[in-house]
């Protein structure tokens, strides 16, 4: 068993020591799918266990010999978004299991996040009921991607919000395929294809995005329609949309 832990929880390295053996049957499910997303409570702090399935042959030689798994980039990717500014969930370790010396089950352990929003509530949502949450998101992801950061999994169940003291603040988890560098107008546009919304939310983003970044607001428009267009269409044809696909 490896073990990276953050030097800030020294004192639960016991309690992640033990995590494979009391997943299974312990805490509070929130997410069960390919992979399976656990809450436990551990003093005064609320912990989140991510547990990644086993990989494919091919993917379990490539992570042991090549490049890093999910949960170890998951580990390794929040200090370059908070030292930013940008707010997700603080990292406590990382485990990976082994079998026949491949990687087998993998865990990354983090501080859960309090908000209690996600952008699946706005698949049918009323502009009265987004306008503020919308051009505040706008804004926030202009400046994620003016500080040369993408989150190459930006859907709606990956970005958090709540309402504080007046003011939305925005929270990213699930970030372990993310990358760092220029983010064109064209690639930061095409970022928001897999949110949820009406045509109208779009253009509303689209404007308040151009705006930040200094961008035609008519070609941003083009782009984002464009490019959701293209991933719910193919989206549909396999899985059932759960809102009314304006496209």
């Amino acid at each position: 068993m490896k073990i990276l832990l953050n030097p800030a929880f020294e004192s639960l390295r016991t309690f992640v020591k033990s995590v494979p053996g009391f997943f299974e049957k312990e805490g509070r499910v929130i997410y069960k799918g390919r992979n399976e997303i656990k809450v436990f409570k551990v003093g005064d702090i609320e912990i989140n266990i991510k547990r990644y399935k086993v990989p494919m042959l091919f993917n379990r030689i490539i992570y042991t010999c090549f490049r890093d798994s999910k949960g170890k980039r998951a580990f390794y990717y929040p200090k370059q978004l908070l030292e930013k500014g940008f707010e997700t969930p603080e990292p406590i370790a990382y485990i990976e299991l082994k079998k026949w010396g491949l990687i087998n089950y993998s865990f990354f352990i983090s501080v859960h996040s309090p908000y209690t929003h996600t952008f699946y509530e706005f698949g049918n949502a009323t502009e009265e009921q987004y306008f503020e949450v919308i051009k505040a998101f706008a804004h926030y992801t202009a400046k994620l991607h003016n500080a040369q950061i993408f989150h190459k999994d930006y859907s709606p169940g990956n970005i958090l919000f709540d309402k504080i003291n007046g003011e939305y603040h925005f929270c990213l988890v699930d970030i372990n395929r993310m990358s760092f560098g220029e983010v064109s107008m064209e690639k930061g546009c095409e970022n928001f294809a897999r949110l949820w919304g009406q045509t109208h939310l779009f253009k509303l983003l689209a404007v308040e995005y151009a705006k930040e970044r200094g961008f035609n607001q008519e070609e941003c428009i083009q782009i984002i329609l464009r490019s959701r267009k293209k991933f719910w269409n193919k989206y549909k044809r396999k899985h059932l949309v759960k809102f009314d696909l304006d496209i």
